[in-house]
């Protein structure tokens, strides 16, 4: 049997802690370090930084954290995989190259395209959500690092195991366990307790990162750095599991995962077995995400919601003031 595959996640949006790919690089070993930076938000986010300079269009806070630790990736043999291309994945993969360049880094950096659609009138984004196939491709010629544009939060997962493991587009049942694995992942520390409403056993204030080990028929087990904050149980997989899904059958460009046959156990420790994973052929259309300038400005709101609403207020609240602590303590980000 080939070995499992450590796959780990350092964001979970564009803007979240940003030292965390380093914490993820030094908490323990990984094979590939994954990146989600891209929300629907965020899509028109970089449409406008994009009509600023044409140059940009992606996430530039991951840029910033290669430039402290490409060469860590690099000594550690870490593969990096990200979304954080965004709108121009081809001018975020050339940035890259010329980090390595200036480390001195034989970096193999490579980009997947084709998300991108024409704009109907009024929109300023159109994207397709496109599955793991290109990332796949890429890690099977060698790249160090893989950027992309608009993909399913999973494929960042996906892509990985099929190119580590040798999975085609048939392998349903297996792809439908990695789909799952990277939708409880790609969130970030919403699995590690940041999206649990049972959460006053355990210190959330910094929880760490997640991630899974992929077995080759598609089980894993959800974990995390030893010695890092919050925790992975049973209930908080099941949390991030269900969130923003929408009935059993929970359809990509990868494969339909059936929710309804994951079984979760206990492994331990911060350790929980996803087992019992059925697939089904993929819909025969992708999803599309499209963004225009509405004339409005948002806001940040804490919605706190159900029981023990003191508690949680207080649990905001100490985030809130450690963040700003440790901001006030270092360089500005």
């Amino acid at each position: 049997m080939t070995r499992p595959l450590r796959i780990g996640n350092a964001s979970g949006f564009y803007g979240d802690r940003f030292d965390a790919v380093r914490e993820m690089l030094t908490g323990g070993p990984l094979d590939v370090l994954t990146g989600d930076y891209l929300a629907e938000l965020t899509m028109l986010i970089l449409g406008r930084s994009r009509l600023k300079d044409p140059g940009r269009g992606y996430a530039t806070t991951f840029l910033r954290q290669l430039e402290e630790n490409l060469g860590l990736a690099h000594e550690r043999g870490v593969k990096i995989v990200t979304n954080a291309g965004g709108l121009n994945p081809a001018g975020l993969a050339d940035a890259v190259r010329a980090l390595a360049d200036k480390a001195g880094l034989p970096v193999r950096v490579a980009h997947v395209e084709g998300d991108a659609l024409p704009a109907p009138d009024g929109f300023l984004t159109a994207n397709a959500y496109l599955g793991g196939a290109g990332i796949a491709a890429c890690l099977r010629a060698g790249a160090d690092v893989v950027v992309t544009g608009r993909v399913t939060d999973a494929a960042l997962v996906t892509g990985p195991a099929a190119a580590h493991f040798g999975w085609g587009p048939e392998d349903h049942d297996a792809l439908a366990g990695a789909v799952v694995a990277g939708h409880v992942l790609e969130c970030g520390t919403q699995a590690t307790g940041g999206n649990y409403a049972f959460f006053g056993a355990h210190d959330l204030r910094r929880p760490g990162f997640p991630l899974a080990e992929i077995h080759e028929d598609g089980t894993s087990v959800i974990t995390k750095h030893d010695g890092t904050g919050g925790v992975v149980d049973v209930g908080t997989v099941t949390a991030q599991l269900l969130y923003e899904t929408a009935g059993a059958r929970y359809a990509g460009p990868d494969v339909t995962a059936r929710l309804d046959t994951v079984r979760l156990t206990r492994g331990g420790p911060d350790r929980v077995r996803i087992s019992g994973v059925r697939g089904e052929a993929p819909p025969p259309t992708l999803k599309v995400g499209l963004n225009r300038l509405g004339g409005w400005r948002n806001e940040v709101v804490f919605v706190l919601t159900g029981l023990d609403i003191e508690a949680k207020a207080r649990l905001v609240k100490d985030q809130f003031a450690d963040a700003l602590a440790r901001g006030s303590a270092g360089p500005r980000r």
